[in-house]
């Protein structure tokens, strides 16, 4: 008599949307190898090597200072010293910047191992969401240099108060929103390449409605609600206001925010398992 065997996978025609969380503990060890790899490759046969995650916001910083704050002369408010503003505005963007970049071409990157291999493929994102968080930690510590100099040395008075739980607050739910619309780009730019011609543009247009360059109280009350439109401006007026006690962010501004960027993950997700396994025939 024939028993039937039971499987550990079983792979068919049919995709599931919904998620087996257990499957990406059981490959931590490979998310772990990613990352180090990413870190590490990322600076190899390099003159600075690590440097980098160090020598490309503070040239930015650079060219910020003397077009916006000499030449435009954008104001940035409450006596807060240029480098400290503009500093904050670089490394938070660059950390959304290259998790949502990264991540949108996850499939196009990524087709030559996910055509020959299979693992849950949510970890290649996940591994290059941890990295530029690695990338950021090291940049906030040259931040708190800068802050601890100008403290000591430049009498710059700083409220630190509960508001400072508003940093790692800030930089979650923008590492989660990068992740979560990264994820329903990388399906869109896997079945139409040219929408990532779109997505270049759009990125570089989103800095422009981000208080980046400039704070939200520079602008005129009755206009606030536009840039508030963007999910992404609460985060960094509350990444501010955690970190030099200056901010302009309500409750109801960050709730619209979160709750955004919760949706957009659900719909993320969602997408990403229930399209991810048909894209490998079409990339």
């Amino acid at each position: 008599m024939l028993t039937e065997k039971k499987w550990d996978w079983e792979i068919g025609t049919k995709t599931r949307w919904t998620w087996n969380f257990s499957h990406l503990y059981n490959y931590r060890h490979l998310l772990g190898n990613l990352v180090k790899k990413e870190f590490l490759l990322n600076y190899q046969q390099t003159i600075l090597g690590p440097l980098w995650i160090l020598f490309q916001p503070l040239l930015t910083l650079v060219t910020y200072l003397l077009v916006f704050n000499k030449l435009i002369g954008i104001p940035v408010g409450n006596n807060l010293p240029p480098v400290l503003f503009y500093f904050s505005g670089i490394i938070l963007w660059s950390f959304f910047n290259d998790s949502f970049s990264g991540t949108a071409g996850t499939f196009i990157n990524n087709i030559h191992i996910f055509s020959k291999v299979y693992f849950p493929r949510i970890i290649m994102p996940v591994a290059l969401i941890i990295n530029q968080f690695l990338r950021l930690c090291i940049q906030l510590l040259l931040l708190i240099l800068l802050i601890t100099y100008y403290t000591l040395f430049q009498n710059l008075d700083l409220d630190f108060s509960l508001t400072t739980l508003g940093v790692p607050v800030a930089v979650f739910f923008v590492g989660l929103l990068s992740l979560s619309i990264g994820l329903i780009f990388s399906v869109l730019t896997a079945k139409y390449r040219d929408i990532g011609n779109f997505v270049a543009v759009a990125i570089r247009l989103l800095m422009f409605i981000t208080p980046v360059i400039y704070p939200l109280s520079a602008i005129k009350k009755e206009l606030h609600w536009i840039v508030n439109l963007n999910p992404l401006a609460p985060l960094f007026e509350l990444f501010r206001l955690g970190l030099f006690g200056t901010g302009i962010v309500s409750f109801e501004q960050f709730l619209y925010s979160a709750v955004f960027t919760l949706i957009a993950l659900v719909l993320a997700l969602y997408l990403f398992q229930k399209e991810g396994s048909k894209l490998i025939d079409v990339v």
